[in-house]
This record gives C-alpha cells, structure tokens and sequence, in this order.
C-alpha cells in the first residue's frame, strides 16, 4: 500500500510542475500587469519603478525560477488589488467558505441520488423510473448559472425563502447548495440505478429473497450495498468538480469563496 501511495506521489510531480509551468506562461500573456495597474498617463519612470518593484524588468527564466522557490515555500506573494495583502492569506481567508459550500452540494446530492437512484431501479419502466430518468436528463442538461438564477427568483424574490446573495447563516447555504449539488445528482442517480438493477439480478440477491428474508433488508444491505462501488468512485471523482463549479455558483449568489475570489 506504501508503494503503491509512493507511486503515485511521484506521478504528480511532473503533472503539478506541468500545471505551475503553464499558469506562469499564461500570466505572462495575459497582459502587462504594470499597464494594468498604473493610469494611462503615467510616466515612464513610474513605469520601471513598477516594473522593478515586481521583478518584472528581470529575464523571463530568472523570474521563473523565482516564482518557482517561491511557490515551493507557500509564498504566494502580495496582492497589489488588496493593497498588499499576502495572498495566501487572502487565500485561506475565502477557503472556508468554499469548503462548505462544495460539502452542502455534496449533501444535497447524495440525499437526491440514493433514495431517486433506488426508487428508479425498484420500479424499472414504471412511472417512478420514468420520472427519476427524465430528472436526470434536465438535471444534466441545465447549466448551474441558470438554475441559481431561476432558484433565486422563484425561491428569493418571489417566495422571499431564503437570501438570494452572501454568506449570511445556514438560510443562505440552501440555494447555492441545491444549484451545485443539481447536476452531480442526475449523474449519481443514474450510477445508482444501473447498480442497483445490475445487482439485484444477481444469484444472491434470489436466494436472500428465497429465504424469506425483510424486503428492506434484501434491497439496503444485499443490494445497494454492492450497487455503491461505482457511485462511490464516481463521487470522489466529482468532488474536484464541485471546486470547478463552484466559480460560477458563487459568483450568482455572491458567495465569498475562493471561486469568486479567482473571478
């Protein structure tokens, strides 16, 4: 198992040192950040005093290597739009915000998947199957923007349930977290039904049945149990697109985390 965890450390070496290559290039080619910064009528020795200040009038490959010993101690620099704060501190200040709203979504998606996912496979081809599957069709297909948007005029301004922007208490959670947690629910719904109907053909699912076992016991223990392999897979997997997604849900709510923070 150690070997196994050593491997795959080492693998993601190159990968992050590919990730770090490319942001560094991109920033690079985003713009001049000393135009950006100073007004248009500023001279040019303002200009090289700027330029200087951020280390920007050295080789490109000097100043690469800068941002990588930087980088390998956590400094992450300082930020010249919040007058100068150290940006990893910013960066940890938003953190927590984001974090909790990624494990709401998360909740919000299992509690939808699991018992729709299961109700669909109990009643294959019937109205509960038909309706979970059609679910997740519009669950896939609607975009996050557009759901927070619909979800913040029915449920904010018009029902006046719960706060439609900030991070203001556990009402103001409720919104964001069903917007993000929609789309990863239409997927584990239908992981969970195809689990489900796979396994509960199985040989010992029959005889559980045969022996006369609880019909709640056969389906929880003997079928979802064994039908949870791929869903739990496949939620690891789409906890990193919880952090993706959350940039766009937490710029419609106005959510002080670090998605809307990058924006």
């Amino acid at each position: 198992m150690l070997a196994y965890l050593g491997r795959r450390a080492l693998q993601m070496v190159p990968i992050l040192f590919g990730v770090v290559t490319i942001i560094f290039v991109l920033l690079r080619l985003s713009g001049d950040p000393v135009r950006l910064y100073l007004p248009e009528d500023a001279s040019e020795q303002q200009i090289a005093q700027m330029r200087a200040s951020l280390g920007l009038d050295r080789p490109i490959h000097v100043q690469y290597g800068i941002y990588l010993a930087r980088l390998a101690t956590g400094d992450l620099g300082e930020s010249i739009r919040y007058r100068n704060q150290d940006v990893a501190a910013i960066v940890l200040e938003r953190l927590p915000a984001t974090l909790e709203l990624a494990g709401a979504s998360l909740l919000v998606a299992i509690l939808i998947s699991l018992p729709l996912g299961t109700l669909a496979a109990l009643n294959r081809n019937r109205l509960p199957d038909l309706a979970s599957s059609a679910v997740a069709m519009l669950g896939r297909a609607m975009p996050n923007f557009w759901v927070g948007i619909m979800l913040i005029l029915f449920f904010g301004i018009r029902l006046e349930w719960f706060p439609v922007s900030g991070r203001s208490g556990l009402a103001s959670l409720v919104l964001p977290a069903v917007t993000l947690g929609a789309s990863m629910a239409a997927l584990l719904m239908r992981l969970v039904r195809s689990g489900m109907l796979e396994v509960m053909s199985q040989d010992y699912v029959r005889t559980a049945k045969a022996k006369g076992l609880p019909w709640r016991t056969v389906v929880v223990k003997h079928g979802l149990r064994n039908a949870l392999i791929a869903y739990v897979t496949v939620l690891g997997l789409e906890i990193a697109g919880l952090m993706a997604g959350a940039v766009i849900t937490e710029q419609v709510f106005a959510w002080p985390g670090i998605g809307r923070l990058a924006i």
